[in-house]
């Protein structure tokens, strides 16, 4: 998957407030690679243009050789449920239904079965086997977190983007997620890119990137 001089700028009031400029990165399949860089560098945007949640002014996101910046929201939404998990800060986690359900429903939507109890599994090596039957305002922001991690994983998919995925998390919470992420990535060649503040996480990847000036660089 790939950028090619993506530009994005958002309106503040009247005033344009450029984020991306001309920002180009490739990732290479069953390549683990961390983001780094300063709060507002534009770390989350670039994320979200490669899932294709935000469509940039300029440039191309291409995914096995198809710009997705072409393709409507439906097939977007296709491709992201099929073969992209996405973890964001916010969670937004669907207040009416239990963890468990949630994840059962990415499993759905990616066309695959819970086979065998997945969602069971997964969100039991994410430390939440006792919080099944959830609903979103009984966990805490932490959980919360972990569910979504879980539902990124559910459907294997080829690329996983996870902004601050650790944040909120204890150290203990923190690994358990890691250690699912890295271990999804050592067994299944999982194309990973995360966002981080934490420079000792950032240097466990393959690969480390920086946003500076709206632009991508290699650490």
């Amino acid at each position: 998957m790939r950028l090619e001089n993506v530009s994005k700028t958002y309106r503040d009031g009247s005033v344009d407030r450029p984020v991306l400029r001309r920002a180009s990165v490739a990732l290479a399949r069953g390549e683990m690679t961390s983001l780094t860089g300063v709060s507002g560098s534009g770390k989350s945007t670039l994320l979200s243009v490669l899932a294709g949640l935000v469509l940039p002014d300029t440039g191309r996101v291409v995914f096995d050789g198809e710009d997705i910046t072409q393709l409507d929201d439906a097939a977007r939404a296709r491709l992201r449920a099929r073969r992209v998990g996405i973890v964001l800060q916010s969670g937004n986690l669907i207040p009416f239904l239990t963890a468990r359900q949630k994840v059962e429903l990415a499993l759905e939507l990616g066309d695959a079965r819970d086979d065998g109890g997945r969602a069971d599994d997964l969100l039991s090596e994410l430390g939440l086997g006792d919080r099944l039957h959830y609903l979103p305002r009984r966990l805490s922001g932490g959980e919360a977190q972990r569910v979504s991690a879980a539902i990124a994983l559910a459907n294997r998919p080829d690329l996983l983007l996870a902004d601050e995925v650790t944040g909120q998390l204890d150290s203990s919470n923190a690994e358990k997620v890691m250690s699912v992420v890295f271990d999804a990535w050592r067994l299944r060649g999982l194309t990973v890119l995360f966002v981080t503040h934490d420079r000792e996480l950032a240097l466990r990847a393959e690969r480390r990137l920086v946003v500076e000036d709206g632009e991508v660089r290699e650490l």
